[in-house]
């Protein structure tokens, strides 16, 4: 067959003459499809040399299965329901592969549990149990800094102090607040 005759030539054609051993026609169906079945698996996979391989395995079956192949359906579905399985196959076997806690595992919870709200519950309670119990002073340091999140420039500016002092005096008053809420407890 001349070379003008393959790139004519329907897919059943193609595919008779693939059976028969004519390896120019399997060629000629594979560059037909190659591409849309590379797009295929870059699309649900997103990375290419993945899409390589799939496409690499779904010809060795397209090959391997080719006397099995019915007229009852276009060559195209056939082709396109054995890219399909190989992908469902290819995720099987990545799923597989996951160690069993990795498999089962829940998403990561938004909220906290029961739990951790109680425990965030007390913490805010003794935080502000021991704010009431500073000094005006180290009391007004916290807030702006921790509660109302004014960065260090911003304090130094609204109580007219240096940096330098505002930093010591955040420190002093984080350690005064550290130390009233262990006594509590």
């Amino acid at each position: 067959m001349e070379i003008d005759d393959y790139i004519v030539a329907t897919d059943a054609h193609l595919v008779k003459l693939a059976s028969a051993g004519d390896q120019q026609a399997f060629e000629y169906l594979f560059t037909r499809y190659r591409d849309a079945l590379t797009r295929l698996f870059e699309q649900r996979m997103g990375d290419r040399d993945m899409a390589s391989d799939l496409l690499q395995e779904t010809f060795i079956k397209v090959y391997l299965h080719l006397d099995q192949y019915s007229s009852n359906y276009t060559f195209g579905q056939w082709i396109y329901t054995i890219a399909r399985n190989t992908l469902v196959d290819h995720l099987r076997r990545k799923a597989d592969d996951l160690p069993i806690d990795e498999r089962f595992r829940s998403p990561q919870a938004t909220s906290p549990s029961p739990e951790e709200s109680v425990i965030i519950n007390q913490s805010h309670n003794h935080f502000y149990a021991a704010l009431d119990e500073l000094s005006e002073e180290y009391r007004q340091i916290i807030q702006m800094r921790f509660i109302e999140e004014y960065s260090y420039e911003e304090m130094a500016e609204k109580l007219g102090k240096p940096i330098n002092t505002i930093k010591t005096q955040i420190r002093r008053a984080r350690a005064a607040v550290c130390k009233i809420i262990l006594e509590k407890e």
